[in-house]
C-alpha cells in the first residue's frame, strides 16, 4: 500500500481522500466516444509525430465494470521533459497531478468533463506495455475479465482512505492475471 508520505511526494497539489465508497458502474459502450474525443484533444494539443495513445484501464475492456474514469496512456520520447508536453497538454484542459519519477517516469494529469486520468510515459517504458497488454489480455479471456471484475466489485465494497489503497489492493488479483498471461507465451 502506498503512505500518506509517498502520496504527499509525488501528488501535486492536496492529496484527495475519499469520501464513500468506490463507485463502479457496469460496462458503457460510450466510454469508447469518450476515449476517442480525448484522444483527438491531446492529438491536438501535441500536434506531433512520436507519441502514442491508447485507450486503457477498464473502461477500455467491453463487459468489464469501471469507475467512470477514462483512462489514456501517453507515450512520449522522454517524459521527465514535462515542457515538452506539459503546457500543451495544461492549455488543453489537463492538471498536472502525479510525478513518479522512480517509477517509471509517470507522469499523470487529470482531466475534469468527463473526467480522465491521463498517464504519461517514456516510449519503449515496460509499465506501459505491460498495461496495453492487460487490457487486450482481459479483451480476450472472459474467466480473467470475471476475476477482475468479482475483485473489484469486492473491494469496492469496503471503505478505503486513498482511491490509491483500492488500486493497491488489485496488485494480488493483477498480479495473478499476469501470471496467466506470462504461462500462456510459453
Amino acid at each position: 500500500m502506498a503512505t500518506q508520505e509517498y502520496l504527499n511526494k509525488v501528488t501535486i497539489g492536496k492529496v484527495s481522500e475519499l469520501s464513500g465508497c468506490i463507485e463502479l458502474k457496469e460496462y458503457n459502450p460510450e466510454w469508447t466516444a469518450l476515449y476517442e474525443a480525448e484522444r483527438q484533444k491531446i492529438d491536438n494539443a501535441l500536434n506531433r509525430d512520436g507519441i502514442v495513445i491508447e485507450h486503457v484501464g477498464s473502461t477500455s475492456v467491453p463487459g468489464l465494470c469501471a469507475k467512470p474514469i477514462i483512462d489514456v496512456l501517453l507515450l512520449v520520447k522522454d517524459s521527465s521533459d514535462e515542457g515538452s508536453y506539459v503546457p500543451e497538454l495544461e492549455k488543453a484542459g489537463y492538471v498536472m497531478r502525479i510525478r513518479e519519477s522512480d517509477w517509471y517516469g509517470h507522469r499523470m494529469l487529470k482531466g475534469i468533463e468527463p473526467e480522465v486520468n491521463l498517464h504519461v510515459f517514456s516510449i519503449d517504458c515496460d509499465e506501459a506495455q505491460r498495461m496495453i497488454d492487460f487490457r487486450d489480455w482481459l479483451r480476450t479471456h472472459e474467466d480473467d475479465r470475471n476475476l477482475y471484475a468479482e475483485t473489484k466489485r469486492r473491494l469496492a465494497r469496503k471503505k478505503w482512505k486513498y482511491l490509491q489503497d483500492y488500486a493497491d489492493a488489485k496488485s494480488e488479483v493483477v498480479y495473478k492475471i499476469l501470471k496467466h498471461m506470462s504461462i500462456s507465451k510459453i
